[in-house]
């Protein structure tokens, strides 16, 4: 798979699963359309989670006295549209088996960060104090008119230190973080 290529040592890893009942080429289409802004403004739960993120990050910046970074939100984030360079880019694609997509930064430490990067940046980026994140969607038929769809997350920090404040924000985090996923896969499912 690509994500093994991609990242096949990692630190953390989150894999979600749904069976959908639409055939595999539907599905992939689900896929590449599924808005992850959708996902994250019209579920209650992932917005919830998302809010709380936003007054740590808040309150982080109040206590060490920065002054919160330009955050322009974009409109939508579909893996159709995702470009080969940005903070989340596109890694690689298997149509209509697979898609990798991944970012790299600093999302623990009450600051946000993300690092604006290319594919081949991302396979070579080994500065200390980050993260590299690589996520895929992988499907598979299940049965003539269904198909078996897995989200998995994959994270390699690039230090020690990193490695030592990611997996303290990773263990009680990662629940949280399966529920972001499932709510992605259920518009997936939505979108069919």
């Amino acid at each position: 798979m690509l994500i093994d290529e991609l990242m096949p040592e990692y630190d953390a890893i989150r894999t979600e699963h749904l069976i959908t009942d639409m055939p595999v080429e539907r599905a992939w289409d689900a896929v590449l359309d599924a808005d992850f802004i959708e996902t994250a403004t019209s579920s209650k739960l992932v917005r919830g989670l998302f809010a709380v993120r936003t007054a740590g990050e808040k309150v982080v910046q109040t206590v060490t006295r920065r002054a919160p970074g330009p955050q322009p939100e974009p409109e939508s984030m579909r893996l159709r549209d995702m470009e080969a360079e940005g903070e989340w880019i596109l890694l690689g694609r298997v149509e209509p088996i697979e898609i990798a997509f991944g970012a790299i930064g600093r999302f623990w430490s009450g600051e946000t960060v993300w690092k604006q990067i290319t594919p081949e940046e991302f396979t070579r980026f080994e500065d200390p104090g980050f993260a590299r994140l690589a996520c895929n969607f992988s499907l598979r038929e299940y049965g003539p008119e269904r198909t078996l769809i897995s989200y998995e997350c994959r994270t390699r920090a690039t230090s020690e230190d990193a490695r030592k404040a990611f997996m303290r924000y990773w263990r009680p985090m990662s629940p949280f973080i399966g529920m972001v996923l499932r709510a992605q896969l259920r518009m997936i499912a939505r979108q069919g």
